[in-house]
């Protein structure tokens, strides 16, 4: 629970009367508000930890709040965001090597992400590594490499300890450096930020679409 008394005062505000947010505004409220209950540091553990290999939102979300309750504890906050992260990604690797028919399959298609995730099966190869950290620190759907990696290394029968352990690191970068940069710019720039995101929501989400295509474009022709 934040120590900031004022917690509660930063919460999204309500949509306006008669008008029923929109589908993704209302599923971005529910994560964001576990930020304004005891259970707020559990919260961003599963939902770190869900992102990397099955669940839609990112923990950015959650994280963001966080800091602003309580920018003192904004790193702290960022660790547990990358460990749990990192922790969902390798278990998204192990769902694609263990488990890809049962529960992986059922995930990418869920996703719609069949196409992305052909090519991303195709691609890894030799350039693992480098395509993880890509993932883990862009918009790129990160669950979509993580269970990638797993299926690739399935194939190919790669040495597990090498595998697993540049996975990590790349992971670790990628996800560190994302987090940690989040909370740099609250701990400097604070609540016009929050706000900012709450009130242009959707067109955040619209820029997110455009950076998400322009990112697979570079992987895809460029990198």
């Amino acid at each position: 629970m934040f120590e900031n008394e004022k917690a509660a005062e930063q919460a999204p505000p309500p949509a306006s009367p008669g008008k029923r947010p929109h589908l993704f505004r209302r599923f971005y409220y529910w994560v964001l508000h576990w930020a304004y209950t005891p259970y707020a540091v559990p919260a961003l553990v599963l939902l770190a930890f869900a992102e990397s290999s099955f669940f839609p939102v990112p923990p950015d979300v959650l994280l963001i709040a966080m800091v602003l309750g309580n920018r003192l504890r904004g790193f702290r906050y960022a660790a547990i965001c990358t460990v749990s992260s990192v922790a969902g990604g390798l278990a998204g690797a192990a769902i694609g090597y263990y488990v890809w028919e049962f529960v992986g399959a059922p995930i990418i298609h869920f996703y719609h992400y069949e196409e992305q995730f052909k090519w991303v099966t195709e691609t890894l190869g030799a350039n693992m590594n480098l395509y993880i950290f890509i993932a883990a620190f862009t918009p790129i759907p990160y669950k979509v490499f993580t269970i990638a990696a797993g299926v690739v290394a399935y194939n190919e029968q790669v040495q597990m300890l090498p595998f697993v352990a540049g996975f990590l690191v790349a992971s670790a970068v990628g996800r560190g450096g994302r987090f940690f940069l989040v909370t740099a710019l609250l701990y400097w720039f604070g609540e016009r930020i929050r706000w900012f995101i709450d009130k242009y929501f959707e067109w955040c989400l619209l820029a997110f679409g455009i950076v998400l295509v322009g990112a697979f474009f570079v992987i895809k022709y460029i990198l």
